[in-house]
């Protein structure tokens, strides 16, 4: 089963944009379908794109317009590109992989994104 490890996260001017990365290990991306998604204190956890084997996107309406998920499967790797970004982009920003249609799932441990000025 994969292991996975964000890094990119930080503090974010307002209007800014940031890179989150994932590094895989333990396993190779290409058999997952991976994704983000992130929490913000005090509410539930939410769902921000996905990326399937067959590189097909999809991104809830809180990402559409200004995110980007992208996998490079020869370094094991996913990305999150996010422009545009306000106070309320400020969470706990997680990646995630999963063979479809096994029990297989993994998530990390979480990168902390603040954006304020």
């Amino acid at each position: 089963q994969v292991q996975l490890v964000e890094s990119g996260g930080g503090l974010v001017q307002p209007g800014g944009s940031l890179k989150l990365s994932c590094a895989a290990s333990g396993d190779s991306l290409d058999r997952y379908e991976v994704g983000w998604s992130r929490r913000i204190p005090g509410k539930e956890r939410e769902l921000i794109a996905t990326l399937t084997t067959f590189h097909f996107e999809h991104y809830a309406q809180v990402a559409k317009g200004r995110a980007t998920i992208s996998r490079d499967n020869a370094k094991n790797m996913v990305f999150l590109q996010m422009n545009n970004l306000g106070p309320e982009d400020s969470a706990i920003y997680y990646c995630h992989a999963r063979i479809v249609g096994t029990s297989v799932s993994s998530w990390g441990q979480g990168t902390q994104v603040t954006v304020s000025s």
